[in-house]
């Protein structure tokens, strides 16, 4: 059940203390896309997101885009924001995370994961030993077989809040 505890929990990207990440030593960012970033159906990039992605890279960010949708999906992310990506990543499982790590030489200390699913983006995060940041979903609408985790994600809140050690809307850094 730990494993789907998140380190930090914001209300969304733009909430993230970042100065306070850099300086517990984290170097990588790796986002999420859908309902992190942008809505599932809309490759449309807001101007905030544009504006936070250029600061994260002024204050010396390595920032990715870690995705378990396809590549055509990331494509305009990619090219908008003049970010790395990693495609069909098969969150939670190891595999990518490890990848990533070993291409841009960073240690599971220097990178932290932001994404909005429990059993995805921060079981994966906390598999590896990265920081993981949750943050609320974007829109209501999910993939089908994102919709199908949300109900387990549901009942996992549901436990967590039963033993007092998460609750949803109770954000802390």
């Amino acid at each position: 059940m730990d494993l789907f505890i998140p380190d930090i929990y914001a209300q969304s990207i733009h909430t993230i203390d970042y100065k306070k990440l850099k300086k517990r030593g984290i170097k990588c960012l790796l986002f999420d896309l859908d309902n992190t970033l942008a809505p599932i159906d809309s490759s449309k990039i807001e101007t905030r997101v544009k504006e936070l992605f250029a600061y994260l890279e002024d204050i010396g960010f390595k920032v990715i885009i870690f995705s378990n949708s396809g590549k055509k999906r990331l494509k305009p992310f990619k090219e908008n924001l003049n970010v790395d990506t990693s495609f069909s990543s098969k969150k939670p499982l190891k595999c990518k995370y490890l990848k990533i790590m070993k291409l841009y030489n960073f240690k599971d200390t220097e990178i932290a994961c932001i994404g909005d699913q429990l059993m995805t983006d921060i079981l994966g995060a906390n598999r590896v030993g990265f920081t993981s940041i949750f943050v609320n979903q974007l829109c209501p609408n999910d993939f089908f077989f994102t919709k199908f985790n949300r109900f387990f994600e549901r009942r996992i809140i549901k436990k967590l809040e039963k033993r007092g050690i998460f609750y949803r809307g109770k954000y802390y850094d």
